[in-house]
């Protein structure tokens, strides 16, 4: 009989409890704790002999479990990015969806993202740093893939083939694993698996840039180099 009391007195605590606190608590609540309760609740009412009702509820609080545990959302490993970076911008590519966006590291437009500018001001900022060949080439990049008529737009003094492998001799071990978006030391598949998963996204035939496709393959090569 007291252990029946304690049982009813703690039900009752419980759903004070429950009727206290926000509805997106309580929601919240049952739907993760509800099944252990359930379940609980007839786990003691088995050994107290009342299987009758025991049995059943554990049945019930099972099942809800599992419904529970079958909505959750699966968890998704973050994006991945891979990072280029110039003398006056860095660029990322996101290696998901192959988008590419950039913030700007000198002058006026400093600290502001790419794809909050409109095409003139891009192409403003393109005529600021045409002395940076690598700045210019990953500013194309950007303009070829959303403003791809930018070229009608601007004089032919203005602008230039993305060709320049210039700055692909000096690339560091680190600048290749920033670009292929992997942690030092990551294993030769990793590196291979990368690449293969940037360059869906950038490669010319593709629609996409000659030269972040160049700076992609130059990382590979290097990070491989350093294998052998």
């Amino acid at each position: 009989m007291v252990l029946y009391l304690f049982f009813l007195l703690l039900a009752m605590t419980g759903l004070f409890w429950l009727v206290t606190i926000p509805a997106k608590q309580r929601v919240a609540f049952l739907s993760t704790a509800g099944p252990v309760l359930v379940i609980l609740t007839g786990g003691v009412l088995t050994l107290l002999r009342r299987g009758a009702i025991g049995f059943p509820l554990i049945i019930v609080g099972i099942s809800w479990w599992r419904r529970n545990r079958s909505k959750r959302p699966i968890s998704s490993k973050e994006s991945q990015k891979s990072t280029v970076r110039s003398a006056n911008l860095e660029m990322e590519l996101d290696h998901d969806t192959g988008e590419i966006d950039g913030t700007v590291l000198t002058g006026r437009l400093k600290g502001i993202r790419l794809s909050s500018l409109s095409a003139e001001e891009i192409l403003s900022l393109y005529s600021d740093v045409r002395s940076d060949p690598d700045s210019i080439s990953l500013l194309e990049s950007f303009l070829d893939r959303y403003y791809p008529d930018w070229r009608d737009h601007a004089s032919a003094d203005d602008y230039r083939s993305q060709d320049d492998t210039s700055g692909f001799a000096n690339m560091t071990e680190q600048e290749a694993y920033q670009i292929l978006g992997l942690e030092p030391n990551a294993a030769p598949e990793e590196i291979h698996q990368a690449w293969r998963r940037l360059m869906k996204g950038v490669h010319p035939d593709s629609g996409g840039s000659a030269f972040l496709a160049a700076k992609i393959n130059a990382a590979r090569d290097i990070l491989l180099d350093q294998d052998f």
